[in-house]
């Protein structure tokens, strides 16, 4: 457990703890600690999920494949994220889409019980649970929201607006390459690469790979509500 403390400060769950704090607390609470390669499934859709992941390095991205054979991403997660937080305590509980290790990645794993157990013995934990719950609903009526948005343009100042607004600059860095960002969208990736182009030409926006800046703010809020 020693050797993560470093990792699980990073964590959204021990948010506003020290590694003393954490340390006592994970002390008894039974834990796994699995590592993946590149590619490698975590959690296959329709599995049972009966613990919650804590991202120690890495990451991961949730794929959605349909019927067709289309395969989307539909998020990604860094180290310090958890996931399964909501799954594991529905009446269900399965994944909903497959889990795919995008790096070597460390992940320990925490059985449902046990994150109740840990809820317990510090409010913060639980505060900080909570909170990532109410970011995972929030996350999907922005994702929801830019569904019914009617205009490729519209969905691009949307979700760039909203990193806007996470990372208070107008220099941000997408988190995701255009081929994740094209899948988030639903928009195929050649026609997000000109209308990017074209937001560019029109002074909006400049942009160099995942990095954008936001030039004229006011003109980006204006598209959306046209």
């Amino acid at each position: 457990m020693e050797a993560y403390l470093d990792s699980l400060l990073k964590c959204v769950l021990f948010k506003n703890m020290d590694k003393e704090d954490i340390s006592k607390v994970l002390k008894n609470i039974p834990n796994n600690i699995h590592n993946y390669n590149i590619g490698d499934v975590i959690a296959i859709e329709g599995e049972s999920c009966e613990s919650v992941g804590i991202i120690l390095s890495g990451n991961i991205e949730i794929h959605k494949s349909f019927a067709s054979g289309k395969l989307v991403t539909i998020n990604y997660f860094e180290a310090g994220n958890i996931f399964g937080e909501a799954l594991v305590f529905s009446g269900k509980h399965q994944y909903p889409a497959t889990i795919i290790s995008t790096t070597i990645s460390t992940l320990m794993f925490i059985a449902r019980e046990d994150i109740v157990k840990l809820m317990t013995l510090d409010t913060r934990v639980l505060n900080n649970f909570m909170g990532v719950l109410s970011d995972r609903i929030l996350m999907l009526n922005q994702r929801l929201s830019n569904l019914t948005l009617d205009t490729i343009r519209k969905k691009i100042a949307n979700i760039i607006l909203i990193e806007y607004n996470k990372q208070k600059t107008n220099y941000i860095t997408l988190p995701y390459s255009r081929k994740k960002m094209a899948e988030m969208l639903n928009i195929p990736r050649p026609s997000l690469s000109r209308e990017l182009s074209k937001m560019k030409e029109e002074g909006l926006i400049d942009f160099y790979k995942n990095k954008i800046k936001l030039i004229n703010v006011q003109a980006l809020e204006d598209t959306l509500s046209k």
